[in-house]
């Protein structure tokens, strides 16, 4: 009988830049968010 072939899995992890930074993102957009506001706050008030 004919065995089923196995695909072995990789054992070095996958080189995707969008990986990475996915386990940032629960940090970064907050932060990035609150500086936005900050700026555009800024902005209001200087052109009031």
């Amino acid at each position: 009988m004919s065995q089923p072939s196995h695909h072995p899995t990789p054992a070095t992890p996958s080189d995707d830049p969008v990986e990475a930074v996915v386990h940032y993102m629960p940090v970064v957009l907050p932060v990035v968010g609150g500086i936005m506001i900050f700026l555009l706050a800024m902005i209001a008030v200087t052109m009031a």
